[in-house]
């Protein structure tokens, strides 16, 4: 593992909490129904949260040398979070939004493994803590669809 090789696992990351900002504004603009009290604060919690991160893994992948990507394209031609289709009801949004942020926290731990093969413990450590939040995401989300 190199140290590009690295980086260019943060940059996908990094196009993962962009293209998942959009969605959870899109959820907390357009989410309605019994739920929309709690959904629309939640969403947007989560889209706050989202600008930190996005600002903390681009900010680190400079700190290591690297570029951090910056345009739409780059961002949702890297992603493996898929854009909100906008037909989504309430406990589809939910539900959508628990399979992304498990498939950030699988693929984080993916980006520790790396960071641990270039010995740069501050990127383990970051994305370690940012799994950990998102596990527990994972599992609100879980609870509130009753799963």
């Amino acid at each position: 593992m190199s140290n590009q090789q690295l980086i260019n696992k943060m940059n996908h990351q990094l196009s993962n909490w962009n293209v998942l900002n959009t969605k959870l504004h899109h959820y907390h603009w357009y989410v309605s129904g019994p739920s929309f009290f709690t959904l629309h604060e939640k969403f947007e919690g989560f889209y706050n949260e989202a600008a930190t991160n996005i600002d903390d893994i681009a900010e680190r992948i400079l700190t290591i040398g690297g570029k951090p990507v910056a345009t739409l394209k780059e961002y949702l031609d890297d992603s493996s979070i898929k854009e909100a289709s906008g037909n989504e009801d309430a406990n589809e949004m939910v539900a959508e939004l628990s399979k992304d942020f498990a498939l950030i926290s699988e693929e984080s731990y993916v980006l520790v493994q790396a960071a641990g093969e270039v010995d740069d413990e501050a990127t383990a450590d970051m994305f370690i803590a940012l799994k950990s939040s998102i596990e527990q995401h994972v599992w609100m989300l879980n609870a509130f669809l009753g799963k």
